[in-house]
């Protein structure tokens, strides 16, 4: 499998999101089933599944993957006008400390745009215009970054450490859906964050729990 450079997330590396959906369907199409990123996925490099491992050409591991039990982390929806108010008030827009990220990065126009604005109850919340092409990743990608949006902060970027995501049903290209995301605990560097992805009928497409690391200082 190959991470393509356009689903890059932090400079030089896959988003974590979307490189964790190509993982996990690498080692097992049926899920639920939890990715641990253990390094930043690389861009345009051939990797193979072994026993439960993303492996790079050198052999060194670049994931872990492992089935779970099915995810009850699930963060209530909210109606599109209201995400849509969240969105125009997405930090990112100003202050987004990888803005050429494939699922919510500004600068990127080619990527799926997920602006995820912080509702009054601490949730995030974001429309989001299914692509052209939707398969299982896309789903993955977006309960990625608007569960990191839940904690990240001006100077205090994270990054994705683990994510387990459960995807009940694929979107159909130009679907208007909703994605929301919420900070359910965490110390030190590490947060735990929940998010979920419904449809425009309201049903749950896909929930996920996942652990964000913040970088230390530069």
């Amino acid at each position: 499998m190959i991470i393509e450079s356009r689903f890059h997330g932090p400079d030089g590396s896959g988003n974590g999101g979307w490189s964790a959906g190509i993982f996990a369907a690498a080692v097992n199409d049926r899920g639920p089933v939890e990715v641990t990123l253990r390094k930043p996925p690389p861009l345009e490099t051939p990797l193979t599944a072994v026993d439960g491992e993303i492996r790079d050409p050198d052999g060194q591991v670049i994931a872990q993957v492992r089935r779970v039990e099915p995810i009850d982390a699930v963060v209530p929806p909210v109606d599109r006008p209201t995400a849509e108010a969240a969105a125009k008030a997405y930090p990112g827009l100003v202050d987004h400390p990888f803005p050429g990220c494939y699922v919510c990065g500004p600068a990127n126009p080619a990527g799926l745009r997920i602006f995820a604005g912080r509702l009054p109850d601490g949730r995030t919340a974001a429309p989001f215009h299914a692509p052209t092409e939707v398969v299982p990743a896309t789903v993955w990608a977006a309960l990625d970054c608007p569960g990191g949006w839940a904690v990240i902060a001006p100077g205090r970027p994270y990054v994705l450490g683990r994510i387990a995501a459960q995807v009940t049903a694929l979107p159909r290209p130009g679907d208007e859906c909703v994605v929301t995301g919420a900070m359910v605990g965490g110390s030190g560097r590490k947060a735990e964050v929940h998010s979920s992805l419904y449809g425009p009928d309201g049903a749950l497409l896909g929930r996920a729990r996942a652990t964000w690391i913040a970088l230390p200082p530069a």
